[in-house]
């Protein structure tokens, strides 16, 4: 008997035709890439380590290119090789690539839209040499938390019922978890949270449209009404409205960082014992800090 696959959260077709849609906008609100590009730049510059050969699995592409190329670690890495792996869902299909061939894999807010998540950072991990790193971001579990609530109290005000109109998205403190699930060592996860002020609903969903980041859940959805949008546009202002009129929306990007297994490497501390720090992860090399 065939073993069940994981479950169909996200709609892959839907996904991908929301991608499309967004590439002429994508411009305009491409801050959350930047940023997730600008994290994992960070981390590399922290490094000291050449890459020769990398591979970009982004949502966007040439995003983390752009920002690497402005980058002192540019000259330590490769020019990445952009794989579009199907980042409509991301692990549906295997990787085109061998295994242990690649030195350096990033993949940029493309993960949160995976049916499968541990599959896709396990092929991930299969892909890199030995002692490859994996620099990963995806959405957590914070991001539009505002949105979630006024779109749930406005349907079920309206309809007497609502369906979920916001993605789930991982918890931050499962990253670490699930890079170690995955196979990799030194496994790294924190969170980056940033609070964006719009000065209405209407002009945050263009932003997320803009960026290919609207609701691709599976399964029949009824359309939201002008209704249901009029009362969410309201009671977003009045339960997280500023003093000037503006609303916040909040956004977790959770970045990952792991390596692939190889004999050289730091070993894990017992268990209970204190977590590798990340300079450690990373294999900084660190300077005293002069006195005040």
């Amino acid at each position: 008997m065939t073993a069940p696959g994981p479950p169909v959260i996200f709609d892959s077709a839907r996904r991908a035709l929301r991608l499309a849609r967004s590439a002429p906008l994508f411009a305009r609100a491409d801050f959350l890439h930047r940023r997730a590009a600008e994290n994992a730049v960070l981390s590399l510059e922290a490094t000291l380590r050449q890459f020769p050969v990398v591979v970009d699995l982004s949502a966007q592409a040439g995003v983390f290119g752009a920002v690497l190329g402005d980058s002192d670690a540019s000259g330590r890495i490769g020019r990445p090789a952009i794989l579009r792996a199907d980042p409509a869902d991301p692990g549906s299909r295997p990787l085109d690539l061998a295994d242990a061939s690649t030195d350096l894999i990033v993949s940029l807010m493309t993960l949160h839209w995976a049916n499968d998540l541990p599959g896709a950072l396990s092929q991930i991990r299969r892909a890199l040499r030995p002692d490859g790193l994996f620099l990963g971001t995806l959405l957590g579990a914070g991001t539009l938390k505002e949105l979630r609530a006024v779109l749930t109290e406005a349907e079920l005000a309206e309809r007497g019922g609502a369906q979920a109109r916001v993605s789930p998205f991982a918890d931050g403190f499962d990253g670490a978890g699930l890079l170690q699930r995955a196979g990799f060592a030194l496994p790294v996860a924190d969170v980056d949270r940033l609070t964006v002020r719009y000065p209405d609903l209407f002009a945050l969903i263009r932003d997320l449209r803009a960026m290919g980041e609207t609701h691709v859940l599976a399964g029949t959805t009824r359309p939201l009404t002008r209704s249901i949008v009029a009362r969410a546009a309201t009671l977003y202002g009045e339960r997280y409205g500023e003093p000037d009129g503006r609303i916040p929306a909040t956004f977790e990007i959770v970045n990952l960082a792991g390596w692939a297994p190889h004999e050289g490497q730091q070993k894990p501390l017992p268990r209970g014992s204190a977590r590798v720090r990340l300079a450690d992860a990373l294999g900084v090399v660190e300077h005293g800090r002069g006195k005040p």
